[in-house]
């Protein structure tokens, strides 16, 4: 078993239970899936660097990534239908849990000049969305065989019902928020 999955069931449910004051163990949030995503907007002039882009995304997630297709012709922008303009990846269960560990222990404290997450990313329904500028943060990222640093997009969707539930799961596993508190 994953160790964050472990700490989830041992400790986290019970903690959460309390700071939430929920009456069942059922209704306490929990992470349902990560989705990464990667968009390439010069993919399409060169359909090699979406091979790369789905390489360097399989390679972060532990899991093979697809390319996306872009779902309408746009003439001002050059692109047809079913032309491929990026990579993503949908995570759950293990990997999901892996990843989420990798990501907060390993590749956040790599970023340059990290203050914290913004804890107003949230969207209402208690999904939370970053964005990171450099893909190269992650560990399984040889920085020596990249040809571009890209951006990558990840979504982690929650079963809370609000932004205040998802906060709390999150922070439970040590996801580093700003603190917006004024002294």
């Amino acid at each position: 078993m994953s160790r964050l999955l472990d700490l989830y069931k041992k400790n986290i449910k019970t903690d959460l239970m309390t700071k939430l004051d929920l009456k069942n163990i059922h209704e306490v949030p929990k992470i349902g899936k990560i989705v990464l995503n990667m968009g390439i907007g010069e993919g399409k002039e060169d359909s090699k660097l979406i091979d790369k882009a789905v390489e360097d995304l399989t390679l972060i997630s532990g899991q093979k990534a697809v390319k996306t297709k872009a779902k309408k012709a746009i003439s001002g922008f050059k692109i047809r239908a079913d032309m491929p303009l990026g990579a993503m990846v949908t995570l759950r269960n293990k990997i999901m849990y892996e990843f989420l560990d990798r990501l907060v222990n390993i590749a956040i404290p790599r970023i340059r000049d990290f203050r914290g997450l913004n804890p107003n990313s949230f969207d209402g329904n208690g999904n939370y969305s970053m964005g990171i500028k450099e893909h190269v943060i992650f560990p399984e990222i040889n920085f020596d065989k990249i040809d571009k640093v890209r951006g990558l997009d990840i979504t982690i969707c929650t079963t809370a019902k609000n932004d205040k539930g998802a906060l709390e799961l999150l922070k439970s596993f040590n996801m580093p928020f700003i603190d917006n508190r004024v002294n």
